[in-house]
């Protein structure tokens, strides 16, 4: 088997921009450079089409065999809860790794993704982390169980919505409470 050449940067986001023309919102790389040897380090920001994103996950591989996912967060930004998935490029080639984020938006209507872990299995616990957390449903998931809130938390309470179904009506702020 052949080894897989090491892009640049720019390689990856025009390989992007070629496969997914149209499903490619708006794509960026920032260079930054650390320590005494001043050393760079990339990072790819590619914001995606919902319709795109398993696919987009999916093209990592042409890359490299294995690529790493490392974590997703997410957001609560109003009308849209907005995901960013990051993941690193050839990990372990010295000085040459280069971290990839994918961001997509979901409005809040319709807050379905589908599942990564066919592709990745890691990406398990960050997916039951966003639909606990914001309510997002991942479709497929092969595990769909309560991980980091108990399982008398109320259901449709997401700890990191900031709308109605937050947990506002549960928090108590003590410096509004009166002094007997």
């Amino acid at each position: 088997m052949t080894a897989l050449k090491i892009l640049t940067p720019d390689e990856i986001v025009q390989s992007y921009k070629g496969e997914f023309k149209n499903n490619i919102l708006d794509a960026r790389v920032e260079k930054y450079v650390n320590g005494l040897k001043k050393n760079e380090f990339f990072h790819i920001w590619i914001r995606i089409e919902r319709s795109a994103y398993k696919d987009v996950v999916k093209h990592l591989f042409t890359f490299e065999k294995y690529p790493h996912f490392a974590v997703s967060s997410g957001y609560d930004l109003g009308d849209t809860v907005e995901l960013v998935h990051h993941f690193s490029l050839y990990c372990g080639a010295k000085s040459r790794d280069i971290s990839v984020s994918f961001t997509v938006s979901l409005p809040k209507n319709d807050l379905t993704i589908d599942t990564i872990t066919d592709l990745i299995p890691g990406a398990l616990i960050s997916e039951q982390e966003k639909q606990e957390m914001l309510g997002i449903k991942v479709i497929g998931i092969p595990k769909d169980d309560r991980v980091f809130i108990s399982e008398d938390f109320p259901e449709c309470t997401y700890p990191w919505r900031r709308d109605e179904t937050g947990p506002d009506k549960m928090v108590r702020n003590l410096h509004d409470e009166v002094k007997e």
